[in-house]
């Protein structure tokens, strides 16, 4: 078995000691559950390779610079930077929580996060390399090289081990203990009376139908502008980017509401600056209703109670580049 340093995964430990507990009886909503079954191995070298830099052409970009975890898992950006200062086609989605998702991406084009992991490093407009370079690099580090043998019984480095260990990294990236959380699990003080209230808006006018279960929302892909078409100069088309089917076209991930107050700005296209703008647009667009001011106040309140405890960890000390590791040419086209 492999000993790891009893702090690096103190987060996760706590986590998975964490009983397991019911929601209140018929809420549409659930508490947010610790991870189970994870490798503690694994997770700590895709830790390590979610922070490095030499997973880009740059050496700049990390996963952690779209998704930063100091910033509720994105980058508070409409649409992320890429490799030279590219602009990124889509508002970058936030990883805390993204193993309850049915998809990955906004459009659901990569089934899980093992999917998902290898598309930005090989993206040209993201980190811009390639997954044989990305590979080659780290086969000349010899602290990677005996991180994978730990990890996979043996040193082989290849994108799909890569890949495995960011996802299962990226599977104990989870937030409990919202406030939100505490009152589904029998905390009455946990909430307000205006989050109480603004939560049975948030299940009257319907906003539940798309954004439930433990992550409300992130297990359905649903039409943005229902009631009225949504008006936006973002050239992505949501699934009918990949089925080419009208029907399709603004159909997109609905996104988690979990930690939501952390993760502005809002939509795929990241208009919507607030909540209380995010609040009213969605009433309007997808449910025909229109807040009045008191209203939308108590759902942002409620809201905001979804904040749950952000992952806290060592930041990882990353193996050392050697004479024969390729050095990053930032500047170069």
């Amino acid at each position: 078995m492999v000993k790891l340093r009893s702090s690096a995964y103190a987060w996760l430990l706590l986590l998975v000691s964490m009983p397991v507990l019911a929601g209140r009886s018929g809420e549409p909503v659930q508490p947010i559950q610790p991870p189970k079954e994870i490798n503690l191995a694994l997770a700590d070298l895709g830790k390590k390779l979610y922070f490095d830099p030499r997973l880009s052409r740059s050496g700049f970009i990390s996963c952690n610079s779209c998704h930063n975890l100091s910033m509720g898992g994105t980058d508070n950006l409409k649409t992320s930077i890429g490799d030279h200062w590219a602009q990124g086609p889509i508002n970058a989605p936030t990883v805390l929580n993204s193993s309850l998702n049915i998809a990955q991406f906004w459009d659901g084009r990569a089934k899980d996060l093992k999917a998902q992991a290898g598309g930005p490093i090989a993206n040209p407009g993201e980190m811009a390399f390639t997954h044989p370079l990305a590979v080659s690099t780290l086969e000349t580090i010899p602290g990677y090289v005996r991180e994978f043998a730990l990890a996979f019984g043996d040193d082989t480095i290849d994108i799909d081990r890569v890949t495995s260990a960011l996802a299962e990294f990226e599977k104990t990236l989870v937030t409990p203990d919202a406030p939100f959380d505490r009152w589904l699990l029998g905390d009455d003080a946990a909430v307000s009376d205006m989050a109480l209230n603004g939560y049975r808006l948030f299940k009257e006018s319907g906003c539940v139908g798309c954004h439930n279960g433990a992550a409300l929302g992130g297990t359905s892909f649903q039409k943005m502008g229902v009631v009225e078409p949504y008006v936006t100069q973002n050239p992505s088309l949501g699934v009918a980017g990949l089925t080419g089917a009208d029907a399709d076209r603004f159909r997109f991930k609905v996104p988690t509401l979990r930690n939501i107050e952390l993760t502005y700005p809002y939509f795929h296209d990241g208009e919507a600056q607030t909540l209380t703008e995010a609040v009213d647009v969605m009433g309007r667009l997808q449910l025909g209703r229109r807040f009045t001011a008191a209203e939308n106040q108590s759902i942002v309140a409620f809201l905001k109670t979804l904040t749950g405890a952000q992952p806290a960890f060592i930041l990882p000390q990353l193996p050392p580049s050697v004479d024969a590791t390729p050095r990053p040419e930032p500047f170069q086209r």
